[in-house]
């Protein structure tokens, strides 16, 4: 007898953390694992972070937060915004979460309500669809492909919308794919946004900072949507801080209250310890940073090289996150031996039981056609993680 709420038997299991923890299982059981599934840097969190983490246990940062998070970390937020994306805001447009899942979570189900739609691009990063679910809302998604660089059109998104639009959820950069959009195709969206002032944009910037092409641009920074544009970031991935689990957004005042309101009676203020030490983070000169992304870029090239050797794979060149994301239509219908591929969640099996790489199906993602690979790894795990690959895909005949 299942007790067990519809809501919780409508989510789908995260593939990505699925995929992960199958890859701890069968490292435990003495496998050589490489695992390429998961969204998370492999550097150490800067020292200057865990010092201020280390003071603040000293200083007895011990008590319950305020719900919003502590008003020197909001402080700092603001500081950042202004200084690196020209948008203002007040410490009081500004909430600090249990991580930028947490974040999101809470603007959707503060906002999207029962036959609300949402509209998303894919492919699109595994958690939004399901929040949405989670929130009554109905996932309206516009598909794109790796000849398109994954990115949809003014037109697709004018297309998109009806009366029951809520919210549009993206991200730039893009997890799956690494793509990003520029200044002038953001102003192309907000331009249409404008025109519909009920609709909510949420714009995860997550990944910010780990861009290979210049200065990243905010949706927010267009003055027409501003009052109906949420950002939200974190310190998780520019400061290889996932376990801090630090998330914030910036946005309207009536939404970071409700946001807020709904935080007070889940979960409360975030960690005291993580905030003080995500303080630290947010108002450094990001030096640590800015050499962190060049590994990544380095990472970038060489992953793009030597995947490009594989035959028939389709690749569209990252602008920014760690993530390379093959198109590998040409594999479907081939086989050896008992392995027989029709999906991309098939050659994902077939290459961690075959080659003891484990990657992540596109069809996480709203992309049957892809496959996900993270370069979050150091160089000679990439490499042999690659051969390993190209070896087992030769197989497929």
């Amino acid at each position: 007898m299942s007790m067990i709420a519809e809501r919780i038997n409508r989510l789908a299991i995260s593939q990505t953390l699925a995929m992960a923890q199958k890859s701890r299982e069968l490292k435990a059981q003495g496998l050589d694992i490489i695992s390429l599934s998961v969204g998370e840097p492999d550097f150490d969190t800067p020292d200057f972070i865990k010092e201020a983490a280390k003071k603040a246990i000293d200083d007895n940062y011990s008590h319950y937060s305020p719900v919003n998070g502590y008003l020197e970390l909001r402080e700092a937020v603001v500081n950042k915004l202004k200084r690196d994306n020209q948008v203002e805001y007040s410490p009081d447009q500004i909430l600090v979460s249990n991580g930028a899942k947490h974040s999101l979570a809470n603007v959707v189900m503060s906002t999207v309500q029962e036959g609300d739609e949402v509209i998303i691009p894919a492919p699109y990063w595994v958690t939004y669809v399901e929040l949405v679910k989670l929130a009554g809302g109905t996932n309206v998604v516009i598909p794109t492909t790796v000849e398109n660089d994954f990115k949809i059109t003014p037109e697709q998104l004018e297309a998109a919308i009806t009366p029951k639009t809520r919210a549009f959820l993206f991200s730039s950069p893009s997890n799956p794919t690494g793509k990003l959009y520029t200044k002038e195709e953001l102003s192309a969206f907000a331009a249409i946004f404008a025109k519909h002032p009920n609709i909510v944009v949420i714009s995860d910037e997550i990944y910010e900072y780990i861009n290979y092409e210049g200065k990243h641009e905010s949706i927010a920074q267009f003055d027409a949507i501003k009052d109906q544009t949420v950002i939200v970031n974190g310190v998780s991935k520019a400061y290889a801080m996932t376990g801090y689990r630090i998330g914030y957004i910036a946005g309207p005042t009536w939404i970071v209250k409700a946001c807020s309101k709904l935080q007070g009676q889940f979960t409360s203020g975030p960690n005291s310890v993580a905030q003080v030490a995500s303080t630290a983070a947010i108002a450094s000169d990001n030096k640590e940073v800015f050499e962190m992304v060049k590994a990544f870029a380095k990472r970038r090239d060489m992953m793009v090289e030597m995947m490009s050797e594989i035959p028939n794979l389709k690749i569209s060149r990252p602008d920014g996150a760690f993530y390379v994301f093959p198109d590998v239509t040409a594999y479907f219908g081939t086989s050896t031996g008992d392995y027989k591929i029709e999906t991309a969640s098939d050659l994902c099996i077939y290459l961690l039981q075959e080659a003891n790489v484990a990657i992540v199906t596109g069809e996480a993602f709203g992309d049957p056609n892809c496959v996900r690979l993270s370069y979050a790894a150091a160089e000679p795990e990439l490499k042999e993680a690659v051969r390993r690959i190209k070896e087992a895909m030769s197989k497929l005949k």
